[in-house]
């Protein structure tokens, strides 16, 4: 385990693979997620293909510091901007990988250090827009009230139904939804103009589970985005980087190699 303080944040960080060349940042999702979310599917395929891999925990997540406040998405490129300069991963431009929320932070990311970013990849994400702010204040509103306030019954619901482990993080979530500002903080989230979605010039793979609400994004996304490619993986919904990391993994590969060539293995 490695803590890194940077004078935002201590942050829970996991490095693995070569250092010095192409760098893959992973960003997990909300709530129930953590690191551990890549560092069990993608990280160890990319960093055995020759990328130098950085995963965090995000705020309030996995071991990284539980602040009270500082939840909005802004809070969050902040962090990752923070993040990256502590590492000193500011000479060449990343390739950013998101899931679910970490993807919302990526693309936020990209439309304010464009020169920072080599590719980005949105693994069941989307920018952030209105809807977005309207749909993710409904899903935060909902964990609100059954697990910071109907926790006991919610948790053996999900035991029950979803087993044990599953029980477990939503424990976690529910403790992170009650002693913090999060519920409140993302659905207030400055959200972006569709010209700052159209700024975003470096090449974009959106993948998509086939049973997801999300896969309908693909192609307003595809036909915003000057550079932009689409995946749907039939068969699939939210949790498609854990149900088909072989195959997100291949599609997030190919985009890369095609940015560093053959220093990608």
């Amino acid at each position: 385990m490695t803590m890194v303080d940077t004078g935002r944040l201590r942050t829970h960080v996991q490095r693995i693979g070569p250092r010095g060349g192409p760098t893959a940042v992973l960003v997990h999702g909300l709530l129930t997620d953590s690191l551990a979310s890549h560092y069990f599917t993608l990280g160890p395929t990319f960093a055995a293909a020759g990328l130098d891999v950085v995963m965090y925990d995000l705020r309030g997540h996995g071991r990284s510091e539980r602040t009270a406040g500082g939840y909005t998405l802004d809070d969050g490129v902040d962090d990752l901007t923070a993040l990256l300069d502590r590492l000193a991963l500011t000479g060449r431009p990343v390739h950013l990988v998101g899931n679910s929320y970490g993807g919302t932070i990526a693309f936020g990311y990209a439309t304010r250090h464009p020169e920072r970013v080599a590719s980005l990849s949105l693994v069941e994400s989307e920018p952030a827009t209105a809807a977005w702010a309207v749909k993710l204040g409904g899903i935060l509103e909902r964990v609100v009230g059954e697990l910071a306030h109907r926790e006991s019954d919610t948790l053996d619901w999900i035991a029950a139904h979803r087993g044990h482990h599953t029980a477990r993080l939503a424990k976690g979530a529910a403790r992170l939804a009650r002693e913090t500002t999060l519920g409140r903080d993302i659905p207030a989230s400055r959200v972006l103009t569709e010209r700052q979605i159209r700024s975003v010039r470096c090449p974009v793979l959106a993948l998509y589970g086939g049973d997801s609400d999300l896969a309908a994004l693909a192609p307003w996304l595809a036909g915003l985005l000057p550079d932009c490619r689409t995946v749907v993986i039939p068969g699939h919904e939210h949790s498609v980087l854990v149900e088909a990391a072989e195959v997100v993994g291949r599609h997030v590969l190919a985009l890369i190699r095609e940015s560093d060539g053959p220093a990608v293995r």
